[in-house]
């Protein structure tokens, strides 16, 4: 059973799919290729918990690949315990798609403290396979646009009526 936030029964994988480490993640996590844009962005949270950071510069794009240090990648979210995943959005980044995106929230525990990183990470495909190009933390969107309805404009439900006389009383 999993909630918006990852894994509640014993042996789930930390990504929060569910299903069991071995049916999840850790297939890609031992060189399989993701079939999505989304499960390689799973498999590397996967890996930040594990502590499998090599994992991380081997799904990095070749242009950041050779700038990845495993070590500072380990420095850089020591005393950190990631405790969930949601994914708020994804757009493209299927198995035929060539680039994608998915948009999540991590929850963790740092110094006593509950906190949330939330980013939108951008992926390719390269030589076939799904690799991480880079991210934006905090992502902001368009704010929505809001239709305002007069009184006596046809009423949205599709009664016929204006809205002041059905939905809108």
């Amino acid at each position: 059973m999993t909630d918006l936030w990852g894994p509640k029964k014993e042996g789930a994988c930390p990504c929060g799919v569910g299903d069991s480490l071995e049916a999840c993640c850790g297939p890609l996590l031992a060189g399989a290729a993701a079939p999505t844009a989304e499960a390689l962005m799973r498999s590397r949270y996967t890996a930040y918990v594990l502590e499998r950071y090599e994992y991380l510069g081997e799904t990095d794009a070749e242009a950041l690949r050779e700038k990845f240090d495993r070590d500072e990648t380990a420095a850089m979210v020591e005393g950190i315990t990631w405790t969930g995943l949601k994914v708020v959005r994804t757009k493209e980044g299927g198995p035929e798609d060539e680039t994608g995106e998915v948009e999540f929230l991590a929850r963790f525990r740092h110094q006593g403290k509950d906190l949330i990183r939330h980013e939108a990470s951008t992926f390719q495909r390269e030589n076939g396979r799904w690799v991480y190009v880079d991210s934006v933390m905090n992502p902001k969107h368009p704010p929505r646009q809001v239709e305002q309805i007069g009184r006596n404009d046809p009423c949205p439900c599709g009664s016929g009526k204006k809205y002041k006389k059905c939905c809108g009383k």
